[in-house]
């Protein structure tokens, strides 16, 4: 049986995909290819209304908002610092796409926004993220409970703190968002699509502009 936390994050990343569709033309493929479509990815038609204005504090303690994301390829998804399993993987999922895109990933930045402002300080993400496979220059953000929570609704995202004491744990959404140089979303992928299929979405968005 599927322990309840998983199950928890599996409601969760289908609330967020829902979401999303509610806003924009998004195409899921499950279980095949079909055309330029690898399996686990979902990719968007037109530009849905995902992203938005933000307001928060990287690692190095310094404001920023939105406009962080002007004039590069990003690659923004929502997570925690002691998330057990996915946010790692995420990670180092995104170091192995960064590899596979080669010169191409000279273009693209990673932005990390924790879900968890309680735990996770600035400095508390500047350690994490500097930790061994994870990619070079991801950019993490944190902030004020109420500055996280405007964020995740920027993005459909969503989450739920779940225990008491300081072992907590964090259920969230678990998309990727692919946001184009002009802040605006262009593909949506999934944790689990894997460094190759990650690439070749991110190269034909790229190509598109």
């Amino acid at each position: 049986m599927m322990p309840r936390r998983s199950i928890l994050l599996f409601a969760g990343a289908c609330v967020a995909i829902a979401a999303v569709v509610a806003v924009g033309t998004i195409v899921m493929v499950t279980g095949r290819e079909d055309g330029s479509l690898a399996s686990g990815q979902i990719s968007s038609t037109g530009q849905p209304d995902v992203g938005g204005p933000f307001q928060l504090v990287n690692q190095d303690g310094q404001t920023v908002d939105q406009t962080l994301l002007n004039g590069k390829w990003s690659l923004v998804f929502f997570g925690f610092t002691y998330c057990p399993d996915y946010c790692p993987t995420t990670l180092q999922m995104l170091e192995a796409t960064k590899q596979a895109l080669g010169s191409r990933a000279d273009d693209i930045q990673i932005v990390f926004i924790s879900i968890d402002p309680e735990r996770d300080t600035p400095q508390a993400l500047k350690d994490y993220l500097s930790s061994d496979g994870f990619p070079e220059g991801v950019i993490g953000l944190t902030g004020t409970p109420e500055q996280v929570r405007a964020a995740a609704t920027a993005y459909r995202a969503v989450y739920q703190k779940v225990g008491e004491g300081e072992g907590y744990a964090m259920n969230h959404s678990l998309t990727i968002y692919l946001m184009g140089p002009d802040g605006r979303m262009r593909s949506a992928l999934g944790h689990d699509l894997g460094p190759a299929n990650a690439a070749r979405v991110i190269e034909q968005a790229m190509a598109r502009g």
